[in-house]
């Protein structure tokens, strides 16, 4: 009797602590970690239109192939546009062609192509009006300030835009930090004969643009994308100087190399890889045109290009903008648009489709 009431004791504990085994187990279950949600890569198809706004304030009306009245912006993105480019100007005039994208007014387009669901780059010129390499023009209201106080102004100006398309609910994807600068920007004490100078104007910049919001991603921005010896010289000084920034922006047009883009193609994509691998950055393609004449190039020409990004490893090719496809040549005198005479798109611009 004693046997079997202690078989029965051991038995009854045994069926206790299974059950509490298997209670604990319940409570603490194996957890297996979440990893985080990367975000997809998307190319960026774009377009700057920074005459838009006055091009419909004169009165231009645009139209689709069926020769439907249809807002410009909402032609471009039926065409594969994801991306608008918006240059601000400083303190511009009002001349249709030349004045215009004022704070404001960059604001007020920013917002507009936001609610259409565009992604955002600002281009800051740091000028009146146009800066390229061929000139770089100091603000009136900056003309006479010693080098401290441009260093002030850049971080100001920049703060400033960034602050109030922060304020309407828009904040830019990229801001480039100046327009085509092989030479520099704010002459003549940002040259790039005087790189120390520049780089300090340019971390201005950059350091404005990451207290908005550490998330934008800064361009700076040279022309001839297929010129590799231009691009490393300058990016070799902007390392040596400390310049800091994420993206290596370029233009590339074959028309004012007075070159079929079928010559250049090859160096373009060549100079893409090199810029991605010889500095840790991603690149991108932020102007881009050919001759409104030549459609059929002109589509050829953009397929290679959009090809060409598509190549560079890693997905660090970013994107293609075109410059500026809504320019029609009547009003806008610019030969590299996209749009035809009756106010219809290119077909050249289905190349983004």
């Amino acid at each position: 009797m004693k046997n079997k009431r202690t078989s029965l004791l051991l038995s009854l504990a045994l069926f206790v602590s299974m059950l509490f085994s298997s209670c604990t187990k319940a409570q603490t279950p194996d957890i297996t970690p979440i990893p985080p949600v990367v975000p997809a890569f998307v190319f960026s198809k774009g377009a700057d239109v920074g005459w838009l706004p006055q091009m419909e304030a004169t009165g231009f009306q645009f139209y689709d192939t069926d020769g439907s009245q249809k807002d410009g912006l909402q032609l471009l993105k039926d065409r594969g546009i994801n991306t608008i480019r918006l240059r601000v100007w400083v303190n511009p005039s009002t001349d249709k062609i030349n004045g215009h994208c004022s704070k404001a007014e960059t604001v007020a387009m920013a917002v507009r192509a936001k609610s259409m669901g565009m992604r955002i780059m600002i281009d800051f010129h740091y000028s009146d009006s146009w800066a390229d390499p061929a000139k770089q023009t100091k603000p009136a209201a900056w003309a006479n300030h010693t080098f401290a106080e441009l260093l002030n102004d850049v971080y100001n100006h920049t703060a400033e835009v960034l602050n109030a398309l922060k304020t309407a609910g828009v904040t830019p994807e990229w801001v480039q930090i100046g327009n085509e600068i092989p030479g520099g920007m704010l002459w003549p004490e940002g040259s790039s004969s005087n790189f120390a100078q520049l780089a300090q104007l340019l971390n201005k910049g950059y350091e404005a643009t990451k207290a908005v919001d550490a998330t934008i991603k800064v361009i700076v921005h040279l022309d001839e994308g297929n010129n590799n010896s231009k691009f490393r010289w300058f990016f070799d000084n902007a390392t040596t100087n400390n310049v800091k920034y994420d993206v290596i922006g370029m233009s590339y047009y074959p028309y004012w190399i007075k070159s079929d883009y079928t010559a250049t193609i090859v160096d373009l994509e060549n100079n893409l890889k090199d810029m991605a691998s010889r500095y840790g950055k991603e690149v991108m393609i932020v102007e881009v045109g050919g001759d409104y004449t030549q459609v059929q190039n002109t589509k050829d020409m953009l397929v290679a290009v959009i090809a060409a990004v598509n190549s560079v490893p890693h997905n660090k090719g970013l994107g293609v903008i075109y410059w500026e496809p809504e320019g029609e040549k009547s009003w806008s005198g610019y030969q590299l648009n996209a749009w035809q005479s009756d106010g219809k798109p290119s077909p050249a611009l289905d190349a983004f489709k």
